[in-house]
């Protein structure tokens, strides 16, 4: 009599779901980030920006927010840094 893990492994849908998995891994090698385009950086006075455009702002430059920094802290720390460069390796 066939065990659940021996009806898992001959199960069609285990099948499907591992072929989905390594075509989706061969589309991601393939097409990259060009799939899902970074979004551009925020323009205009940053004391106008939301706390998301900070944040990603920040992100863009390998200057990782504290996640519980306040909109203060991230608005000082984008003032900061307004002359480097976004990371454009990753």
């Amino acid at each position: 009599m066939p065990t659940p893990l021996d009806r898992a492994l001959h199960s069609k849908n285990l099948f499907m779901g591992f072929a989905g998995m390594v075509t989706a891994a061969a589309a991601w090698a393939i097409w990259g980030n060009d799939m899902f385009p970074e979004q551009a950086d925020p323009t205009g006075d940053p004391e106008q920006w939301t706390v998301d455009e900070m944040r990603r702002w920040l992100r863009a430059r390998g200057l990782m927010p504290d996640g519980k920094a306040t909109r203060d802290e991230l608005l000082e720390r984008v003032k900061a840094n307004l002359r480097i460069p976004r990371n454009t390796s990753t």
